[in-house]
């Protein structure tokens, strides 16, 4: 027998509390994953004090949910509000993880085992909407059955904390592990998390490569049939890296229509060919503006380009997509427009149809 969220939920809310209630009904149960034979999950005390005093229930519920049928092992991390107590002598530091630093030496693939496709979505500039493409078409994705991940690569400017409305640390049972967050149906990670929203990251290449390498194979992705990966705008290291070292399944390159976007996105097309990284096609952004009073259509940044570009290299053309103000908010106020209904949300559940009735997704 096979556990599921429900299930595992259901076991550790028979487990009583000293002080009253259950994990479940205080909502002290986070970061939830089911590997095949393998659960991990973490335990939030309210303060460092109640943590100290639950390790006999963090004991107890590694121990009932590893004798749940079709269990393998169960790991259990004790977590708390606020930081924590300086230990006692004598007692070990909890475990801390950090993101950065130079790469570790490492013999094939950097592609989680557990992932089936990664597609990379790159552009050749910044400012054309290539996270908000990214962040939409995870949750379409999702809310037409896939198993999907969102790995917020954009290391320099990460938005996709604030674009999915989700923004804690991550758990990390032994400060080396990476416990993904969760929100709209999408297994996500990013280094926004990592860092106080309004901290510049000043990294130098190799830094960067460990970051990725680190958001790549320490993270517990679970079984995922395809990983969206935001790129950082341009043709630098960490495009570069993830496209030599991790099979990446192919890449979707997002344009505005006016030339001097199409300029730079020509040069992210060309380094996904130099790199052999196989284009599934191109995305225009912004496309068209329609006037929510008259219904006028204007054209701000020009049109067609995107497309023109598509048929001149013989790569597929994905679709167009308007600029919208309710995209805009939609994503600021951290419930991507593909989460609801509306023409937005349907130009993204016909480009997420479109990639897996192709097999890309």
């Amino acid at each position: 027998m096979s556990q599921t969220r429900e299930t595992i939920l259901a076991a550790l809310d028979k487990l009583s509390l000293p002080d009253g209630g259950t994990l479940v009904s205080r909502d002290m149960v986070r970061a939830l994953q089911i590997t095949g034979g393998k659960v991990a999950f973490v335990i939030e005390a309210p303060s460092p004090e109640d943590a100290r005093r639950l390790s006999p229930v963090r004991d107890a519920a590694e121990a009932l949910v590893k004798g749940l049928p079709g269990v393998d092992s169960a790991t259990v991390a004790l977590t708390a509000h606020g930081p924590s107590a300086k230990p006692a002598p004598g007692q070990g530091e909890p475990p801390s993880l950090k993101i950065g630093g130079h790469p570790k030496p490492q013999q094939g693939s950097m592609k989680p085992a557990t992932v089936q496709r990664i597609l990379a979505v790159g552009s050749g500039k910044g400012g054309v909407g290539k996270s908000t493409v990214s962040s939409n078409l995870a949750v379409a994705l999702a809310r037409q059955g896939r198993k999907v991940g969102l790995l917020d690569a954009d290391i320099y400017g990460p938005s996709q904390p604030r674009m999915m409305g989700i923004n804690k640390r991550p758990a990390s049972p032994d400060g080396k592990t990476i416990l993904p967050l969760h929100n709209h149906g999408v297994t996500l990670m990013s280094l926004g998390f990592m860092l106080p929203e309004d901290q510049a990251v000043v990294w130098r290449g190799p830094m960067l490569m460990g970051a990725l390498q680190q958001m790549l194979t320490q993270v517990e992705w679970g079984d995922l049939d395809v990983l969206i990966v935001d790129l950082p705008p341009g043709t630098g290291d960490v495009a570069m890296t993830l496209c030599q070292k991790s099979e990446v399944t192919g890449a979707i390159v997002v344009s505005t229509p006016q030339d001097v976007a199409l300029l730079d996105a020509k040069k992210a097309i060309n380094m996904f060919q130099t790199l052999k990284t196989p284009i599934l096609g191109l995305i225009e952004n912004m496309s068209v503006f329609h006037c929510p009073n008259c219904g006028h259509e204007e054209h701000i940044f020009g049109h067609g380009g995107v497309r023109n570009e598509a048929d001149r290299i013989g790569v597929p053309f994905l679709g167009e997509l308007p600029i919208s103000l309710e995209t805009r908010l939609a994503g600021d106020g951290g419930t991507p427009i593909a989460a609801g209904e509306g023409p937005m949300a349907e130009a993204y559940a016909t480009l997420a149809t479109r990639l897996v009735e192709g097999g890309m997704a």
